[in-house]
């Protein structure tokens, strides 16, 4: 799991975009589903840091990688693939996209967003989880999913005095 120390500080994301394109790779021949090599681009792009990327930005990137324009559509369905087999996963808040550390197990969305730097980062804990399945239940409430946005500033932007609070978030998103 990705700590939000480790998505804060400047380490080699490298070793982040190999790990999960290999893991990508592997559960897709395990599943017999096909990983195209827009949808390997899409998901190395989501990869290449800890912020969540909207699908115009993907797009945009998409187009200055290659000689050609990739259409909205082209680039949702990826999202739709990625999304539907559990490597990527969307923020709803900020209408964007952020890479599963840990897609070979099914679980619920739980994320910290830096409203400072704009990183996002994959929060694995149970005791969330329960407290949102016990709250359904005691509503009456059949739970199917759910995803739980906290935001705030990382430690390095604490660090910074929450001088840039706000401005990069929309930067992340299209």
């Amino acid at each position: 799991m990705y700590t939000l120390a480790k998505a804060c500080s400047h380490h080699n994301h490298g070793h982040c975009i190999s790990d999960a394109i290999n893991a990508a790779r592997q559960l897709c021949d395990a599943r017999g589903v096909r990983l195209t090599s827009l949808r390997e681009q899409v998901l190395e792009l989501v990869w290449q840091s800890h912020k969540p990327l909207g699908a115009y930005m993907l797009m945009d990137m998409l187009a200055q990688a290659s000689t050609r324009r990739v259409a909205p559509p082209t680039v949702y369905r990826a999202l739709d693939f990625l999304l539907e087999e559990g490597l990527i996963h969307r923020i709803n808040s900020l209408n964007a996209y952020i890479g599963c550390p840990s897609p070979t197990q099914k679980h619920q969305s739980h994320f910290l967003i830096c409203q400072g730097c704009s990183v996002a980062v994959e929060l694995d804990n149970a005791q969330i989880n329960q407290a949102v399945v016990d709250a359904a239940a005691a509503a009456g409430f059949t739970l199917a999913s759910h995803t739980v946005e906290i935001n705030g500033l990382c430690p390095r932007c604490q660090d910074q005095g929450g001088q840039n609070q706000g401005s990069q978030l929309g930067t992340a998103t299209a």
